[in-house]
């Protein structure tokens, strides 16, 4: 999937102001569902690999609330020794994921990501919508 160029910069707009209301922040990325990114705003350059991994880790989140009953993904959260990883379903076809530093509010994180996944999802449904049947031009 990709999205138009004023999709795009719509959603990396929305990715900086969540970085602007969540200043622990070091990374966010809005990807495809399939690991292609559609915005970053991060210094890393390694923002393929994230979102090829975010697909990987999205399909085994996927099976395993789904195996346990707990219904549609809505959000993985990873702890690791130098900070958290978390990634949040935005739609259908989309996915947020966001790099912060262990000493982030995780309910803040948590907050303020529900509210940008749902606008990314928004934006990108909005751009899909005007492209027509199948998401061509």
């Amino acid at each position: 999937m990709t999205v138009p160029a004023e999709a795009e910069t719509e959603i990396l707009a929305e990715l900086r102001r969540l970085r602007a209301r969540v200043p622990q922040l070091t990374g966010a990325l809005a990807a495809s569902a399939d690991g292609l990114v559609l915005a970053q705003d991060s210094a890393t350059t390694e923002a393929e690999a994230v979102a090829a991994l975010t697909a990987a880790a999205l399909g085994v989140a996927q099976r395993l609330a789904d195996t346990t009953g707990q219904g549609a993904f809505r959000e993985l959260l990873v702890r690791g020794e130098h900070g958290y990883i978390a990634t949040y379903a935005a739609g259908e076809a989309a996915v947020l994921t966001l790099l912060a530093e262990p000493r982030a509010n995780v309910g803040r994180l948590h907050l303020e990501a529900r509210r940008s996944s749902l606008h990314i999802a928004g934006l990108i449904d909005t751009s899909l919508a005007r492209r027509g049947p199948g998401g061509r031009p």
